[in-house]
């Protein structure tokens, strides 16, 4: 039996919360979404569906964000087309990421990686004991930079792609 159908029972027969009262089963929106690389956390919702394309959702009538499968996440928001989407999105991306590093980068006029993907240009760069990044829409109508430090230039890398992959979820 495939994951996504098994999940599809899991909500039809009220596992987890799903028949828990005070947890609304519409309206949900999810916030964030990530992959951990491989299932090992359960499901928040139907708790029975060990995930590992997470779906962190959110209701104003809920006081915690739960991290959900996509199934579950799709019947929250009352559009299961927009999981699944978002779902198969991140699982592209994963083949991506295995190859971020390998990626040509250039070194900017600083001495400093940089690299144009998906619409977006990533500069990391030495800061503290550590290794930070910037990424910014090439139409500059996005500037972040990583509020953490990271302890290897790669650890740095990956990181902005995990950042580059949150903002294209939120966009989709």
């Amino acid at each position: 039996m495939h994951d996504n159908d098994r999940e599809e029972e899991l909500v039809a027969s009220g596992r987890g919360k799903w028949s828990k009262a005070g947890v609304p089963h519409k309206g949900w929106h999810c916030v964030d979404i990530e992959d951990l690389g491989e299932p090992q956390v359960e499901c928040g919702m139907c708790e029975s569906q060990t995930i590992r394309y997470v779906h962190h959702m959110e209701h104003p009538s809920y006081p915690e964000i739960l991290e959900v499968g996509c199934v579950c996440a799709g019947h929250m928001e009352g559009d299961i087309a927009a999981a699944r989407t978002r779902d198969d999105s991140m699982k592209s991306r994963t083949g991506k990421r295995k190859r971020w590093l390998s990626r040509k980068w250039r070194i900017s006029a600083k001495g400093y990686p940089w690299i144009r993907a998906d619409g977006f240009r990533v500069t990391v760069y030495p800061r503290g004991a550590g290794w930070a990044t910037t990424i910014s829409s090439e139409e500059r109508a996005l500037l972040q930079h990583s509020r953490k430090n990271y302890q290897t230039e790669d650890q740095a890398k990956l990181a902005a792609f995990d950042q580059i992959t949150r903002v294209l979820a939120r966009e989709a």
